[in-house]
């Protein structure tokens, strides 16, 4: 039977490779914010939504349970990356991060929850920044690292009603929206076990594992997908 998969960030990068990988099988609704996806997604539910504003949580929720009437498996996906140097300190710049890396994924389960039925996945992706912090962007790592443990409480307190959450954190993918230096690319590839960088096809089918049936027994876990980077 085929699920619905709701993907946010769904619209380029990594979250559109998540999106290609479930569409062959499964229902998907995307959230995007700035800018729709630019390549084709037959069948795919776009809803547009700026998650960090009140109430965008439930009606994102509202529009996919109206569209398709059910909800399986939710990729919190969608992040903020910003340059935090100390020197540089601006509240709203920090909280801007923390909202949606940490509490937009918050409160779209909150929002799920009444829809979400024993079987349901939750994947978080997150970042090797978590436990790496980044030079000049601490908040962002204190971002994901946060999103970590709430990643594993929520597999503690979803775990009796047979809900799963899990997190994939990603080492340095390359997307074309966001480009690295060629020069930062050879120094991550230099310190990367398989001498490459990844790309966002190398994370979606491990999403798509941890949200199926294979990995059922699998929860309150971190799956660190780097290539080896650092190691």
């Amino acid at each position: 039977m085929s699920r619905t998969v709701l993907i946010t960030g769904g619209a380029k990068g990594i979250g559109f490779a998540i999106a290609e990988e479930f569409i062959k099988d499964h229902n998907v609704a995307i959230v995007w914010n700035t800018e729709p996806p630019k390549d084709n997604l037959s069948g795919a539910h776009l809803i547009q939504a700026d998650l960090t504003k009140a109430g965008s949580c439930n009606a994102v929720i509202e529009d996919l349970m109206t569209h398709f009437g059910r909800l399986d498996v939710i990729v919190n996906n969608a992040g903020l990356v910003r340059a935090t140097p100390i020197g540089d300190f601006s509240a709203d710049a920090h909280r801007a991060i923390l909202d949606v890396n940490l509490l937009v994924p918050c409160d779209l389960l909150n929002a799920a929850m009444p829809h979400l039925k024993s079987g349901a996945s939750i994947v978080n992706i997150s970042s090797i920044n978590a436990t790496m912090p980044p030079k000049a962007a601490a908040i962002y790592g204190a971002s994901k690292a946060a999103l970590n443990l709430w990643t594993k409480a929520m597999a503690k307190e979803l775990g009796p009603l047979g809900v799963r959450v899990n997190a994939v954190a990603p080492g340095a993918i390359a997307v074309s929206h966001r480009p690295r230096s060629s020069e930062l690319t050879e120094l991550f590839v230099k310190d990367t076990a398989l001498g490459r960088p990844g790309q966002p096809d190398d994370i979606a089918p491990v999403v798509r594992f941890l949200s199926s049936d294979a990995a059922k027994f699998i929860t309150g876990e971190i799956l660190t997908v780097s290539g080896g980077y650092r190691l």
